[in-house]
């Protein structure tokens, strides 16, 4: 798995979705259209900066966290009318691209901090 990739999908989601979020009704905008740009440039910032740490589990377990709240929030804008339904359905494909590929790095960071924790009780 690539970090690279699910860097760059975040960053295709953020130039296609802010320029929708922004023709949002008044507001919406200025309530939930804020805070799920707000989200969205936290979660790439976050994906930036985790890259080069060494301890990424807990970072990659609050990825997925702010992942769920913008399905969430992708799903108030349909249940307010917002969105049309094909619009949610891409947003959905979209996250969900991303979530996949997350999964996959915390996985793979889990499987390394757990071969890490045995290796130290095996020096002990």
């Amino acid at each position: 798995m690539s970090e690279l990739s699910i860097i760059q999908k975040t960053y295709d989601l953020i130039k296609w979705y802010i320029p929708i979020i922004n023709r949002f009704p008044q507001v919406f905008k200025f309530q939930l259209g804020d805070r799920i740009i707000s989200r969205l440039y936290d979660f790439l910032e976050t994906l930036l900066s985790v890259q080069y740490k060494v301890d990424k589990l807990n970072d990659l377990m609050q990825l997925n966290q702010s992942l769920v709240v913008l399905r969430y929030q992708a799903r108030l804008l349909l249940d307010f009318e917002i969105i049309d339904l094909k619009r949610y359905d891409n947003i959905i494909i979209k996250l969900s691209d991303i979530g996949t590929e997350l999964g996959g790095w915390i996985k793979q960071q889990t499987k390394k901090q757990k071969f890490y924790s045995n290796s130290h009780e095996t020096l002990r």
